[in-house]
């Protein structure tokens, strides 16, 4: 449901930029770094915000690939620590198995 409300969202603010491009459409002076051009507003409005649109993509894209890293250290650590409490577990029951009544019994009978 999270991603139905997102693709509307996303597709409602792109129809308000394109409108809001749409209404801009007279020529306009950009200052780059190296020069200056004149260009419609509409297109520095399209491309202003596909730029956006690709920044965040890809600062989300690298949040996710993070994510995905840290889940996997973790799975790792916690399959270590699974591996040493069942390890700690089988030397708990072995030491029980010892001490356990029943088996001094026996034991003393072997003696």
């Amino acid at each position: 449901m999270k991603m139905q409300w997102s693709l509307i969202l996303s597709i409602l603010f792109a129809i308000i930029i394109a409108v809001f491009a749409i209404l801009n459409i007279e020529s306009v002076q950009v200052n780059y770094l190296f020069g200056k051009a004149h260009l419609p507003l509409i297109l520095v409005i399209l491309f202003t915000a596909l730029l956006g649109a690709a920044i965040s993509g890809f600062m989300a894209m690298f949040r996710s690939i993070h994510a995905n890293r840290q889940i996997n250290e973790l799975k790792k650590e916690m399959t270590a620590k699974e591996i040493l409490i069942a390890s700690q577990q089988n030397e708990i029951a072995a030491l029980q198995h010892l001490v356990d009544p029943q088996n001094i019994d026996t034991i003393e009978g072997e003696m």
